[in-house]
């Protein structure tokens, strides 16, 4: 008798099939990332491939779409910062909620760098790892296992965000919908996890992120980072 015992992975909370999800966290990616003229212009190929989904989370996506027809670049790219980058509560980034600016938002930051760096990835320098539509771009196009293993992670977090988001009626918060979807249900402790964010809000600590910084796999030999 095997002494071994492979784990499940955790079933989603609508289900459907592992290429679904994927798709899901593809289209999340693209349309939570900052607007570009590329996005536009790939509104109809995109809502096309969100025709195939289950009503679910496909009712959610072609709502978010159907507004992106509706609004120019310049409107949308203005709606975008002023929901994600002007609210600390809507924020994009993952561990920003549970530690602010602080030190130890650093040591998490390096949770999803050694992720990327494990599955062949180096991550540029725009972007800080654990910005949500980082995440699910690396999970559906590069490691699905271990990409879902830290969307399952934050499941909380990206609950408040939709949370968030939908109390300011904010259309993102379908295409959030659709990514709780993929994910496990919430559990008593996730919900209670939740309170407890919302009620804190992100940390103040002006200390910015040294941890993050001084590792020095994220530089190369000039002292640059990557």
């Amino acid at each position: 008798m095997s002494l071994l015992k492979v784990r499940r992975r955790p079933e989603p909370a609508v289900p459907m099939p592992e290429r679904d999800r994927r798709l899901v966290w593809r289209i999340g990616a693209l349309l939570l990332d900052y607007p570009s003229e590329q996005l536009l212009a790939e509104i109809d190929q995109i809502f096309d491939a969100a025709t195939l989904l289950p009503e679910q989370v496909r009712s959610h996506l072609l709502a978010f779409l159907t507004h992106l027809r509706s609004i120019s670049q310049l409107e949308l790219a203005k709606k975008y910062v002023e929901t994600f980058d002007m609210r600390r509560r809507s924020s994009m980034h993952l561990t920003f909620y549970a530690y602010g600016d602080t030190r130890k938002r650093g040591m998490a930051l390096l949770r999803f760098k050694h992720a990327y760096r494990h599955a062949g990835v180096e991550l540029g320098d725009k972007e800080l790892p654990d910005h949500l539509p980082v995440l699910l771009e690396f999970a559906a196009t590069v490691d699905p296992i271990g990409g879902e293993r830290l969307l399952g992670e934050h499941v909380p977090v990206i609950e408040l965000l939709r949370l968030s988001l939908a109390d300011n009626g904010s259309p993102y918060s379908g295409v959030l919908s659709a990514i709780v979807a993929t994910l496990p249900p919430l559990t008593t402790a996730d919900r209670r996890r939740i309170a407890e964010l919302a009620a804190q809000g992100p940390p103040e600590e002006e200390v910015g992120l040294d941890t993050f910084a001084m590792d020095p796999a994220l530089f190369d030999g000039s002292g640059a980072r990557r």
